[in-house]
């Protein structure tokens, strides 16, 4: 299965930004969303190094929360 990550931009340089999720910082290409306009700040979906969504915070808050209990089952914490 393959899912896509919600991070937020922290900077951006022409086409790639500096992304950060729970810690965890990571280039990733802006190219898919040139036409969107993209701050740092903002949340973005991540697949395979590109950001594919523009996202709302409480998007991402929601996804990682179902990430989160998903982790959780699987290592039977919940």
């Amino acid at each position: 299965m393959c899912l896509g990550i919600p991070m937020q931009v922290k900077t951006i340089e022409d086409y790639s930004a500096r992304c950060e999720a729970k810690g965890i910082e990571r280039d990733v290409s802006l190219f898919m969303l040139q036409h969107e306009d993209i701050q740092a700040g903002d949340f973005v979906v991540v697949h395979v190094g590109y950001a594919i969504q523009k996202v709302t915070p409480q998007e991402a808050r929601t996804a990682w929360e179902i990430y989160d209990e998903m982790l959780a089952r699987e290592a039977g914490n919940a």
